[in-house]
């Protein structure tokens, strides 16, 4: 059973609450009263980082009660709660944390951002491992070669995509991001794409359709952006500032669909 005691009132609340919406089973003592008997982890405040001996402690911040009821949560189940953050890649990264079955948390951000989501969510975990789906194979290549604290797994994401019904818009990349979690995958420490004719247009197509003057960017800063050297707001910055020339360059606007 997880207890909670503390003095710290934000610590308290922040860590209560959290525990109230995920369900989870707990009660509350004072720091000097006596643990209950099934008592097997104690969420407590830094002012009482040493006063529980006998059982896993958790020091908790007042900023980041999640995070405490995370760990709270992974030492109760033990083992069988090892953290495994599955990516369902693309321009917004489908991301699910799982610790053992349990789904703990999920994100859908930025492709820049998804980087940083996933090594913040794996910083405290004991031996986590990431499952990136082998799809949109640019992105997915690009997350492999970022991650490099941590234990990467390729897993062949074939059928992972639910099928969606009424009123669930927009949870098809995280649900394919917790099938991926959940399937063994083979471990990478790099992935090298040469990228096909056909994704160098969908990049230049991209770049025209977010610049403002309707122009694409060449296939050399295209390739750039393949290869997950610059964004394509990055590359229209070069592009702009003449860092490379082609006819797409020119002072004349394009409205062809090619560049």
């Amino acid at each position: 059973m997880i207890v909670v005691a503390t003095t710290d009132f934000e610590v308290y609340h922040g860590v209560v609450n959290e525990l109230r919406d995920r369900g989870t089973t707990f009660t509350t003592v004072e720091p000097d009263e006596e643990l209950p008997e099934q008592a097997t982890v104690v969420v407590t405040g830094a002012d009482h980082t040493d006063d529980f001996a006998d059982v896993t402690t958790i020091v908790a911040d007042p900023d980041d009660p999640r995070r405490a009821v995370d760990q709270a949560l992974a030492a109760v189940r033990g083992d069988s709660g090892r953290t495994v953050i599955g990516v369902d890649p693309g321009q917004r990264p489908g991301i699910a944390i799982l610790a053992g079955e349990t789904i703990v948390a999920a994100f859908q951000v930025p492709l820049g951002d998804a980087v940083d989501v996933i090594q913040r969510e794996a910083a405290e975990a004991p031996s986590p491992v990431v499952r990136i789906g082998d799809g949109s194979r640019l992105e997915s290549a690009k997350l492999v070669n970022e991650l490099d604290t941590v234990t990467v797994e390729l897993v062949d994401e074939t059928g992972t995509t639910p099928y969606l019904g009424t009123g669930t818009r927009g949870m098809g990349d995280v649900l394919a991001a917790v099938n991926i979690a959940r399937l063994e995958g083979e471990v990478v420490n790099a992935r090298e794409i040469e990228p096909t004719e056909g994704e160098i247009q969908v990049i230049k197509d991209r770049s025209r359709e977010q610049s403002e003057h309707n122009r694409a960017i060449d296939e050399v800063l295209a390739r750039r952006v393949a290869a997950g050297e610059l964004t394509v707001d990055e590359a229209l910055l070069e592009h702009r500032n003449g860092g490379n020339s082609s006819s797409s360059e020119s002072g004349e606007t394009d409205h062809s669909g090619e560049s």
